[in-house]
């Protein structure tokens, strides 16, 4: 009396099988999957109990950032840059401080020759050795002094206050301490070829 008809709850199932609906074109042609199974089907484990695994993955994406920034820094693409590398202002310091020669790039090759020079057991070459490191080093000290007035001044008429970040002059002063050849980002300027 209350139960349902067994005839109409066949047909209903043979409906849900599919059989009673032919397939459409532009139709979906499947039932809706459950929002129970969808959310289950996108869930992950914060932790993620496969340690080897996980290690794994981690390791590639390491290595392919790793090369992006490698590549970065011979390209000098600012996307990919270490965050100390990053921004236009940097940019600009760098490229300023490739265009011109600075007496600091000098200072390695100095100090190679007088450690070369040390061997030799003559006492007026040890005077000239003396006089001529603590010459270079003054000369590259004035020489980055005046290399950050420069600097600076182009930057603040370049560059709003707000953009400026903090140690931009250790950025330019090392940068010029450092051999042209062995600057890393790779200079992008010719010398001379001082930014606008």
């Amino acid at each position: 009396m209350f139960g349902r008809d067994k005839t109409k709850a066949t047909a209903a199932g043979t409906e849900e099988s599919g059989e009673a609906h032919p397939v459409r074109e532009g139709a979906k042609n499947r039932p809706t999957p459950k929002r129970k199974d969808q959310e289950a089907a996108r869930k992950q484990p914060l932790v993620i109990t496969d340690r080897k695994a996980a290690r794994s993955t981690d390791k590639v994406k390491r290595r392919e950032q790793q090369l992006k920034m490698r590549q970065a820094m011979v390209t000098g693409d600012d996307r990919y840059l270490p965050a100390r590398d990053k921004g236009p202002v940097r940019r600009y310091v760098r490229d300023y401080v490739d265009a011109r020669w600075s007496v600091g790039e000098f200072l390695l090759p100095v100090m190679i020759l007088v450690l070369a020079l040390t061997f030799v057991r003559i006492a007026a070459a040890y005077q000239i050795m003396f006089i001529g490191v603590y010459g270079v080093i003054l000369l590259a000290i004035i020489d980055s002094v005046i290399l950050w007035q420069k600097v600076k001044k182009r930057v603040r008429t370049k560059f709003a206050p707000g953009e400026i970040p903090r140690g931009l002059a250790m950025y330019a002063i090392m940068r010029s301490f450092q051999m042209r050849r062995m600057r890393m980002p790779k200079p992008q300027v010719a010398r001379g070829q001082y930014p606008a």
